[in-house]
């Protein structure tokens, strides 16, 4: 019996970097799962959320739950928004005719590496890659989501010389708004975090968060560092 999910592109991902959502449905394909894409979705409404605008947020969790299929799983290639979809709408829909339907579709709503490794068991998807990479693990991903082992798990599975970050689990400094409104805490945090990438002696540096490897790709492009940041399914896929 084939399976079939729904990919929940995110916004990041489809106005500023769609070469990741491409990577992620030919990955799955890959997977032997069929994709479908709910061309209404629109933003999950993190940013409007973490600034307590939670009226607008509310708005846009209403229109994420109504154009999802509860029936079907919802996969994204990003660890922050699906921590938004499962821990940030109860705030927002808790007494909400639409409750029940974000339920059943929060349970089954998941970042890619999570629903590959953790859900359907698949650590090797026949993908050799050459070269040295580094890893980072995201906060929302790491902390909300629970997912340590399974990025890992692929990135190793590829072949590739694998350079574990020293104090990988400590924040990029983006944190969505907070790089804005505290941006010289933020920037320290970026130059911790770049100068441990930097001792790994690896010319890319994965993620699974779009949102930190474009603030860790902007830090290392100011130092002039040949060290490129790139999502780990554009990386599987052969996306560069």
């Amino acid at each position: 019996m084939s399976l079939t999910v729904q990919l929940f592109v995110t916004c990041l991902v489809d106005w500023l970097r769609p070469e990741i959502g491409i990577a992620t449905v030919r990955l799955l394909e890959r997977a032997g799962i069929t994709v479908r894409f709910p061309e209404a979705q629109t933003c999950c409404g993190q940013p409007a959320f973490n600034v307590g605008r939670w009226e607008e947020a509310r708005a846009m969790a209403e229109h994420w739950v109504r154009t999802f299929d509860p029936e079907l799983p919802v996969v994204a290639p990003s660890g922050s928004c699906v921590a938004m979809v499962r821990h940030g709408y109860p705030a927002l829909l808790e007494g909400h005719p639409l409750y029940d339907r974000w339920k059943a579709l929060a349970e089954r709503t998941y970042e890619l590496s999570q629903y590959l490794v953790e859900v359907l068991g698949i650590t090797d998807l026949g993908i050799r890659r050459e070269g040295a990479v580094t890893y980072h693990p995201s906060c929302h991903l790491l902390r909300m989501l629970g997912v340590r082992e399974a990025p890992e798990r692929l990135i190793r599975a590829a072949d590739a010389a694998y350079h574990p970050l020293p104090e990988a689990e400590t924040c990029c400094g983006f944190g969505g708004l907070f790089s804005v409104h505290f941006e010289e805490i933020s920037g320290a945090m970026l130059q911790r975090k770049i100068q441990a990438i930097r001792s790994t002696g690896a010319p890319i540096v994965l993620g699974c968060d779009w949102s930190c490897l474009m603030h860790i790709g902007g830090g290392l492009r100011r130092h002039g560092l040949p060290i490129q940041a790139m999502h780990l399914a554009e990386w599987l896929a052969g996306e560069r």
